[in-house]
């Protein structure tokens, strides 16, 4: 089945380059805005599985666009973050508004074909490492308010114990090694991770772990 993806970008050749790349990947552009608004509009219209949202645009920005296209959507597309500089304050805000990840603008055709692929088959678009610089970063981490969410209450010891590794950067095979598990019960931890917690990816999760305090940039590694 073909991917629709709407590209949002206030610049036109972006937009066309854009456009020209994927549809040469056999990926199907079903619209272009160059607002926020617009790329509110267009997703309504189109139902896209995918949004590549440019952070900076007029009107409203990529990051409420996010956020309204997301918020209380049963079925909302899959949302990458197009950016100039890869530790852009803004990055991380849609991150937590539930972005699957972000691109740089001088992506190659290769990897941008290959990342739109990748979040519509429900993967995150970020290396562990770079969502950790992110988040250690951007996170509110008030020492006052960095209590545990009460959701993550629902985890058993061992679910919180992957969480917590999971932030921390590794791999399914890493985390795999480090517990002494089988991959594929890796991955079963993970999915009951994202189905108790409400999050749509990996992401989101390791936001989760720093914004409760269940995780810290100066935590040692278990």
């Amino acid at each position: 089945m073909t991917v629709r993806v709407v590209v949002a970008d206030d610049q036109s050749l972006v937009r066309t380059g854009f456009r020209m790349i994927l549809t040469a990947g056999g990926v199907d552009v079903v619209a272009e805005a160059a607002t926020g608004a617009e790329a509110i509009d267009a997703v309504r219209r189109t139902r896209p599985d995918v949004v590549l949202m440019d952070v900076r645009m007029p009107e409203l920005d990529g990051l409420e666009a996010t956020r309204r296209i997301l918020t209380g959507a049963a079925a909302a597309p899959r949302i990458i973050i197009l950016t100039t500089f890869d530790l852009d304050q803004y990055v991380y805000a849609a991150l937590a508004a539930g972005a699957s990840g972000f691109l740089l603008k001088d992506v190659t055709p290769e990897h941008l074909v290959a990342a739109v692929l990748m979040v519509q088959n429900g993967d995150a678009l970020l290396a562990p490492a770079i969502t950790r610089r992110l988040v250690q970063r951007f996170a509110r981490r008030d020492p006052e308010t960095a209590t545990l969410h009460r959701d993550l209450a629902t985890l058993t010891p061992r679910e919180t114990e992957v969480l917590r590794l999971l932030a921390r950067g590794l791999s399914n095979a890493e985390l795999a090694a480090t517990l002494h598990l089988s991959e594929a019960t890796v991955k079963t931890h993970v999915a009951r991770i994202l189905a108790k917690l409400n999050l749509r990816d990996r992401v989101q999760a390791v936001v989760v772990a720093y914004e409760t305090g269940l995780v810290t940039p100066t935590t040692p590694d278990p």
